[in-house]
């Protein structure tokens, strides 16, 4: 899978480094200083990288547990994200990860046993509320499971942690340490789900929804908490008809009794990241009809935004209760 192994100096001795080297045997492996040496050089071609990106082993030092973004969080005031990797290994054409960083390559922080440490004192800090933690956000949680084994090793640690909740963000359907594992009343295996036609036109790489639908029916059968992420919602001049009909195909897997929860997030990138994106595709429609800038970030227009929006809210509302539908805030929904 990887031609290259880059491994900090640091960690290159780290069980989990080496346990990941023997995997690729055929790989060249490259010791660097720092990741950054790689990972944030300048003048690398992201699209060409993406064909075959190279893996880079890291230790992450620094801030490595973050507050979560406004409108990021499903019910909690206290939101967190946590990243074990940097980049995904699926290519959806509307993730602003391509217009973040310079390089498609993949980080794996192998020090989980400090992120682990961040999260139980955070956890700490609070007496009477409940913190969530989200991983996901600058990857995907279980796309790369056979090579990082990240449930294996932070499922026990959440289960010893019932008093803060766990997310995991994903559309891979690599859910096997799951599947061997008792579930977790404070785990969310939350699902990201787009309209099969235009999840086919801009999720490359990504499972279709038919068998993200097929994993969450299995992890229901052993009690996981599921969460539906509808996010980003995007526009196409058959989007009542897409979103209706990806409703009815996913109510008609997922049980309600095992919903943890449902969001609806706009389809939103910062300018600057934007702005990379659109030169990494001109030609990207996705990336051109129907958007404004607004205090920053780019997304679609107000109107156009509320329309989706509120279209997407009232079918939603017709299969679940209120109490478990989180829309994410956005500027976007409001008139300038």
């Amino acid at each position: 899978m990887f031609d290259f192994i880059y491994a900090e100096e640091e960690i290159i001795e780290h069980t989990r480094t080496q346990s990941i080297i023997e995997r690729y045997p055929a790989a060249q492996l490259v010791p660097c200083a720092r990741y950054g040496e790689i990972f944030n050089r300048a003048a690398q071609n992201f699209r060409l990288q993406k064909k075959r990106p190279a893996l880079i082993l890291a230790h992450k030092a620094g801030n490595r547990v973050l507050p979560a973004p406004a409108g990021y969080g499903i019910g909690s005031e206290d939101n967190y994200y946590f990243s074990h990797m940097l980049n995904c290994l699926y290519d959806c054409r509307y993730c602003f990860l391509q217009g973040m960083y310079r390089s498609a390559h993949m980080v794996l922080f192998v020090n989980y046993e400090d992120f682990q440490q961040d999260i139980s004192d955070t956890i700490k800090s609070f007496n009477t509320t409940t913190p969530y933690f989200f991983s996901g956000y600058d990857c995907d949680s279980l796309a790369m499971e056979g090579i990082t084994n990240f449930t294996a090793e932070f499922l026990p640690f959440f289960a010893e942690h019932q008093q803060a909740y766990f997310e995991l963000r994903t559309k891979s359907i690599r859910t096997k340490s799951l599947l061997t594992t008792q579930s977790l009343s404070n785990c969310v295996v939350a699902f990201s789900m787009t309209p099969p036609a235009l999840a086919s036109e801009f999720e490359a790489g990504a499972p279709p929804v038919s068998r993200r639908l097929e994993a969450i029916a299995a992890l229901q059968q052993r009690g996981w908490p599921i969460g539906l992420r509808f996010d980003p919602l995007i526009y196409d001049r058959d989007y009542q008809t897409r979103y209706r009909d990806l409703f009815a195909q996913v109510f008609s897997t997922v049980e309600i009794k095992n919903l943890h929860s449902v969001s609806l997030g706009q389809f939103r990138l910062p300018r600057e990241v934007y702005k990379t994106m659109h030169k990494l595709y001109p030609d990207e429609k996705l990336l051109a009809y129907g958007l404004q800038e607004k205090d920053g970030m780019v997304s679609y227009h107000s109107d156009l935004a509320r329309q989706l929006h509120d279209f997407c809210a009232t079918e939603l509302l017709k299969y679940i209760p209120d109490e478990k539908f989180f829309p994410c805030p956005s500027t976007t929904l409001i008139k300038v």
